[in-house]
């Protein structure tokens, strides 16, 4: 390069940086005006750059005063027609942008929101994320619906389900103060399995509470997965006779679970007495559980005739029970009275707990014949 060259491109390079810091400075003040303002500033800069180099090149050059016009002239339309672009431009982007915002307007007024494919790739990229966004906005509002609905029921049902043992035991105690009673051995056994039932829907809402708030605590520790399901089923077997149905199943020989002996008894627990609940005399419920690759899987099947699509959705819902009757069943023993269907939720409270999933599908075709609950844990 020789030293005129050099010449030249130190000073076009000092010019275009001299132009470059008036164009930061006036970007900083534009910052906060719209989008064809910074674009025409672009516009300006590089334009402004390009003719000052010029002149000052021209000066050096000693250039006539006829080619310093047309270069003067050449840079001047040059810039003039940039410039005009650059508007256009910026006019296009900010109606693009103006949509948008409006789009995303009638989201948070209306809730709903679908992708329109309009403007460069950013903002087409940015209108599919809303849309996605409106939808996960739409199941969270469904969800939280569905909260709702069942804590109402919840409480209607737990309303319930405390007033007539209360009011039975008022009655029975009564009769055993005014000496009314024909058998009152009979009575304070009914007056004790009645307190049991109600101590366990408090324990039952008290654990819901935590699970929720997301203060349940684990104690994680080597867990033999055939001790855990023999011992829920030995303690569900008196219920399951009395109902006339049989326990059956089987689980894979040394497979260790590391998780909460207490948390998974009582989930092994509920799903069982879930299962004999719903299952007719005569009937099976099978408690199988075996090695994944990534984990251990437990299921529990029944023969209660299968859930239809709605209450598949809604089976792990608090306070779901499956049926519109809310006057308890019977109970056949310390397990067997109905409880206010806080069972399920309780499992899957404690099963994602442990970073696991639980589910339910239909067996048996093409009508299916039961359910069958499955428990995923991680290894």
């Amino acid at each position: 390069m020789t030293s005129d060259q050099a010449q030249v491109v130190a000073v076009a390079a000092l010019c275009a940086m001299g132009v470059g810091l008036v164009g930061l400075v006036g970007a900083w003040l534009l910052r906060h005006l719209s989008i064809r303002w910074q674009l025409g500033l672009i516009v300006v800069v590089s334009i402004g750059s390009v003719l000052l180099g010029v002149v000052a090149a021209a000066r050096l050059m000693f250039i006539s005063a006829h080619d310093w016009r047309v270069i003067a002239l050449v840079a001047g339309v040059a810039g003039f027609v940039s410039l005009m672009v650059a508007i256009a431009v910026g006019v296009a982007i900010s109606r693009w942008s103006e949509a948008l915002r409006e789009d995303a307007r009638r989201l948070d007024a209306h809730g709903s929101y679908v992708a329109v494919s309009r403007g460069p790739s950013e903002l087409q990229a940015l209108s599919e994320e809303l849309a996605r966004t409106s939808e996960r906005l739409e199941e969270s509002r469904l969800r939280e619906a569905r909260l709702e609905e069942a804590r109402r029921e919840l409480i209607s049902w737990v309303s319930h389900d405390l007033r007539t043992p209360l009011a039975g035991m008022l009655a029975m105690t009564e009769a055993l103060e005014d000496g009314m009673a024909v058998d009152p051995e009979r009575y304070h056994r009914q007056i004790r399995a009645e307190v049991d039932r109600m101590v366990r829907m408090v324990d039952d809402l008290f654990e819901l509470s935590r699970i929720h708030a997301g203060v349940l605590r684990i104690t994680p520790e080597p867990v033999m997965l055939r001790d855990l399901v023999s011992e829920a089923i030995a303690g569900a077997d008196p219920v399951a006779r009395a109902r006339s149905v049989r326990l059956g199943g089987s689980v894979e020989d040394g497979i260790v679970l590391t998780a909460d002996a207490a948390g998974m008894s009582r989930v092994m627990t509920n799903l069982i007495m879930n299962a004999i609940r719903h299952t007719p005399a005569d009937g099976v419920v099978e408690i199988r559980g075996r090695a994944l690759p990534d984990g251990v899987e437990l299921s529990v099947s029944d023969e209660c005739g299968g859930l239809s699509e709605e209450d598949m959705v809604r089976v792990f819902d608090l306070a779901w029970r499956g049926e519109s009757a809310r006057t308890p069943e019977p109970a056949l023993g310390a397990l067997g009275a109905r409880g206010a269907g806080l069972g399920l939720a309780i499992v899957k409270g404690i099963v994602e707990a442990h970073q696991g999933i639980v589910r339910v599908e239909n067996v048996g075709e093409p009508v299916p014949a039961g359910c069958r609950f499955l428990v995923r844990l991680p290894a």
